[in-house]
């Protein structure tokens, strides 16, 4: 018997947005990131300005949790835009993809909480 494993839909983990559209931007998701699937969480690297998952480890600034894909892109070799969700927008929990290393309630919680800062509610 053949297993089929689902993918996350685009915007699946949407529950509300602002009215315009004006809780999404266009980002560029960095070369090197791989396969980003919708709802991942991503940061902001600094010194590019560019995205890639969230990471609490990493010290290149995209420890801080600085939006949501809505979209899934294939930025193994090149660098690639994407629609994400950067402010004002309530999201379920549970559709989020978060990195692997992201393992605790707490780690949970301190994500969620950059993401309220960004006025993004996690439900």
């Amino acid at each position: 018997m053949t297993v089929f494993t689902q993918q996350p839909w685009s915007l699946e983990f949407l529950v509300t947005e602002a009215p315009g559209y004006i809780s999404r931007d266009v980002i560029t998701i960095a070369s090197g990131a791989g396969i980003v699937q919708p709802g991942t969480v991503v940061g902001k690297i600094t010194a590019s300005g560019k995205y890639i998952p969230s990471v609490p480890a990493a010290t290149d600034g995209s420890q801080i949790a600085a939006g949501i894909t809505g979209y899934r892109v294939d930025a193994t070799s090149a660098d690639h835009a994407v629609t994400a969700f950067t402010r004002t927008c309530e999201v379920n929990g549970k559709h989020l993809t978060r990195d692997a290393s992201i393992d605790t309630p707490t780690e949970v919680a301190t994500q969620n909480a950059q993401l309220a800062a960004l006025g993004i509610s996690v439900r």
